[in-house]
């Protein structure tokens, strides 16, 4: 075997000892001198495109790149007067991009248009959102009972005229917002009559005619006009027998819109007479035709009857209508719970109710009913069964009724019947069925 070094003649041609020719090195281009300036740019290289040497081209000369545009001037900052009008709108952020920087760069300069711009964006913050313009129904009595709260009137309502006063602004305050086409809507009244329940149509004015016949027995207790005028029926008649008068008069087919008025101003005489009178009117007598309250229940007994109606024109004309404060509607069912043992009473001698199981003397225990009404106004009443004279105690008592304050006075409005009041019920039988039915013979026209 030959070395690394060896040749064994067989891998080129010649004789088998012929080592092959190695070239020697090439001498580089710095060893003959220093290299020859290069060619100026314009000028291009010779090329070499045959095998038989260098063919010099013709120079072809480069394209110079273009010269760059000249940048635009800066437009010129817009006078003084034109910035300072639109600093209330750079206020409330209203100004362009180029308006707002323009404002910006100026305030940087001028000292008087910075503190104008300073006062102004103060005088954004102070603004506020646009509020709805339907006015809350309960605006006018917050509105008195904030300024009472905070200095009492020189001359107070009284307490018990209180519920009446809150429940008319109310019904003010819908009335306001109502027109021609709402006053002609139909409304539904609704009341209980023996042992069934009665419906009569009418409009909103026709219930506002009501609500003004059968106020006007109040006024004329108090030496107040007669919101009837001449056509008033002699004697005392019933709220029926008023309001029927009242829609057969001429004015209130024409333009019912015109009950607002009158209804408005009575509802305010009644409650200014009654300002300057104060508690020495409460026990005056106001006749209702076969019975008679005083003129404090007589003042919680319309408020309540203000509350009923307001809540059927409201639900005639689609309207959100809220119920009384929860200290007006306890004393408008404590009236109704009062009231219960002459009901009973009247509903006995008609022949309606059971007859009463023992005679009781006027002030003594009798047999008693536990009326719990709950939520909002609600509270605990005994109801005397066997006599309106005797006292209702919780060791006598033989039933129990549990009602919500709403459903009790909805069942005293003649608005649902005995037998829809869903009633937590124990006890005798009887005594139940006859104070549920009671309750729904309190209301009326």
């Amino acid at each position: 075997m030959n070395g690394p070094d060896e040749w064994d003649g067989r891998e080129l041609p010649g004789s088998p000892g012929e080592r092959p020719r190695i070239p020697s090195p090439r001498t580089a281009a710095e060893d003959h001198g220093p290299l020859p300036d290069a060619p100026p740019a314009s000028v291009r290289e010779p090329v070499d495109d045959t095998a038989g040497g260098p063919r010099a081209r013709e120079a072809e000369p480069v394209t110079e790149p273009p010269a760059p545009l000249p940048l635009p001037l800066p437009a010129p900052a817009p006078p003084h007067r034109v910035l300072k009008s639109l600093l209330g709108a750079w206020a409330l952020s209203a100004c362009s991009a180029e308006e707002t920087a323009a404002v910006e760069a100026h305030l940087t300069d001028c000292a008087s248009c910075a503190d104008e711009a300073l006062r102004l964006r103060d005088a954004v913050g102070l603004l506020h959102p646009a509020d709805s313009l339907d006015l809350d129904p309960l605006l006018r009595s917050r509105v008195l009972e904030g300024c009472l709260g905070r200095r009492p009137a020189r001359i107070p309502v009284p307490e018990w005229a209180t519920p009446y006063d809150a429940e008319t602004a109310k019904l003010d305050a819908l009335l306001r917002d109502m027109g021609e086409a709402e006053w002609r809507a139909p409304v539904r009244l609704r009341w209980f009559e023996g042992e069934r329940p009665v419906e009569r149509e009418t409009t909103v004015g026709g219930v506002m005619g009501h609500l003004m016949a059968v106020d006007g027995l109040v006024a004329t207790a108090l030496g107040l006009p007669d919101p009837l005028g001449t056509a008033a029926p002699p004697g005392t008649p019933d709220p029926l027998i008023r309001t029927e008068t009242f829609w057969r008069t001429p004015d209130e087919e024409h333009s019912p819109l015109a009950l607002h008025a009158p209804w408005r101003d009575q509802s305010y005489a009644l409650i200014r007479q009654v300002s300057f009178a104060g508690d020495r009117v409460a026990e005056l007598a106001v006749p209702y035709g076969d019975f008679r309250l005083t003129l404090r229940d007589s003042f919680l007994d319309r408020a309540f009857e203000c509350w009923v109606h307001a809540g059927d024109i409201a639900e005639a004309v689609d309207y959100p209508y809220q119920p009384p404060a929860a200290g007006h509607l306890h004393r408008m069912v404590d009236l109704a719970a009062r009231l219960l043992p002459s009901a009973l009473a009247d509903r006995r001698r008609a022949g309606l109710a059971a007859p009463p199981q023992r005679l009781v003397e006027a002030g003594a225990p009798g047999r008693t009913l536990h009326l719990e009404v709950e939520g909002n106004g609600g509270g605990h009443w005994y109801i005397a069964l066997d006599s309106p004279a005797a006292l209702g105690t919780p060791d006598r008592t033989v039933a129990h009724i549990a009602l919500d304050s709403a459903e009790f006075c909805q069942l005293a409005a003649g608005h649902i019947s005995p037998e829809e009041a869903a009633a937590g019920q124990k006890g005798e039988r009887d005594a139940i069925r006859d104070v549920l039915f009671a309750t729904a013979s309190l209301s009326r026209l």
